[in-house]
């Protein structure tokens, strides 16, 4: 039986900052962040979005009533959640009006959790072949303004169906994982920020990739000729083909060209996006499957997924039949069309403007906001939300 992804969709904020205009702003040549890192825009999230929204807007935009009656498992990776107890995906199975008869839960291991949420997934459908299981990726990425980690936010999230005889990616059996204690990325509980030793982080990933790859090698004989494409995990795109990159000495011509190539149309959707850390591998496979005018059925990707800390895993799809067909290409264009340009002086101002923490009651207006599922505020120390498309 195959079991893989049957529809993809993501949701970003209305607005973005374009990083030139931050470089500018920051004193630093904008080719540093445009190529050196190789970031274009990056989304602002306003204060009425928050994980749970995201989350909820991205799969609003691509499910039908039969996915609705059928998903019995809504499993939500974040490692920007709204609550230490209650799962974020409680919240969504309610705004959408998801099957009450479903198991709802949220996982973390920073920005591996959703690949962990697919395993998960696999296994509830290899036992229940007719459910379909909700996996939402969603974070808001923040380093604080003029640090050396904020050129590398974002904001967004990634909604995915999981199910058996899937649309769009068979997700193979055999795959290779690794666990790693290592104080590369942080966020301790009483901290907004992350901490980051950040060379010691890339060398992790790099190294980390290297690793997993040479294991997959050994364990199924097989090579880069059997791979139309490699995607990562992106932080910033720059860092991902960085690791592509010290794998391919020994390719030949041919496997280094197309891998290559079809690394850059898949960080298309993470350069004008920014990272959303559990969300950002799988934006890479989104952006690849749209963009790309070369991937046929039946071609093999592999997939690299890290999460620093550190876990990682590398696996592998099948492209399936008439897989353009079951995508929402047009629905994304029109989403990343519509946004708003902000100054980095509004983006500041929006930067700073949070919810003191503790506060019981807030009462926000989301007026301005057009995104359908939005954060009304806070009601004795109950978060509000509504969905104004139902």
């Amino acid at each position: 039986m195959k079991i893989g992804i049957d529809k993809i969709g993501f949701y970003a904020p209305d607005m973005y900052v374009d990083t030139e205009d931050l470089a500018h702003a920051r004193g630093v040549e904008p080719g540093k962040f445009t190529v050196g890192i190789g970031q274009e825009k990056m989304a602002v999230a306003p204060k009425t979005q928050d994980a749970v929204t995201l989350a909820a807007n991205a799969a609003n935009n691509i499910l039908t009533k039969e996915d609705i009656e059928s998903i019995d498992y809504i499993i939500f990776a974040t490692e920007t959640g709204i609550d230490h107890s209650k799962a974020a995906a409680i919240y969504v199975q309610r705004l959408l009006g998801l099957n009450d008869y479903a198991r709802s839960i949220e996982v973390k291991q920073a920005c591996y959790s959703a690949t962990a949420g697919v395993q998960m997934a696999r296994g509830h459908i290899a036992l229940n072949p007719d459910s379909k299981v909700l996996i939402l990726a969603s974070d808001i990425s923040r380093y604080g303004l003029k640090t050396g980690g904020e050129i590398t936010q974002g904001a967004g999230a990634v909604a995915m169906v999981i199910s058996a005889d899937p649309h769009v990616l068979a997700i193979e059996e055999t795959s290779v994982y690794k666990t790693e204690d290592a104080m590369d990325f942080w966020r301790p509980l009483y901290s907004d920020y992350a901490y980051v030793q950040g060379k010691f982080s890339v060398d992790q990933y790099i190294n980390f990739f290297q690793d997993l790859l040479d294991r997959y090698k050994e364990k199924t004989n097989r090579t880069f000729k059997d791979f139309s494409s490699i995607l990562f995990h992106l932080p910033y795109t720059k860092m991902g083909l960085k690791a592509l990159k010290s794998t391919l000495e020994h390719a030949d011509e041919e496997d280094r060209e197309r891998l290559l190539t079809n690394f850059d149309v898949s960080k298309r959707y993470n350069a004008i996006v920014g990272n959303i850390y559990t969300g950002s591998l799988y934006l890479s496979l989104l952006s690849l499957l749209e963009r790309n005018t070369t991937i046929n059925e039946g071609e093999r990707v592999g997939l690299f997924s890290y999460g620093s800390g550190s876990v990682g895993e590398f696996l592998t799809g099948i492209v399936q039949p008439n897989y353009k067909d079951h995508l929402f290409t047009d629905q994304h264009d029109a989403m990343l069309n519509k946004r708003q340009k902000i100054s980095v002086e509004q983006y500041e101002e929006m930067y700073e403007d949070k919810i003191p923490a503790g506060e019981g009651n807030v009462e926000l207006d989301a007026s301005n906001d057009p995104a359908p599922i939005r954060f009304t505020g806070i009601k004795e120390h109950m978060r509000q939300y509504e969905n104004v498309s139902i």
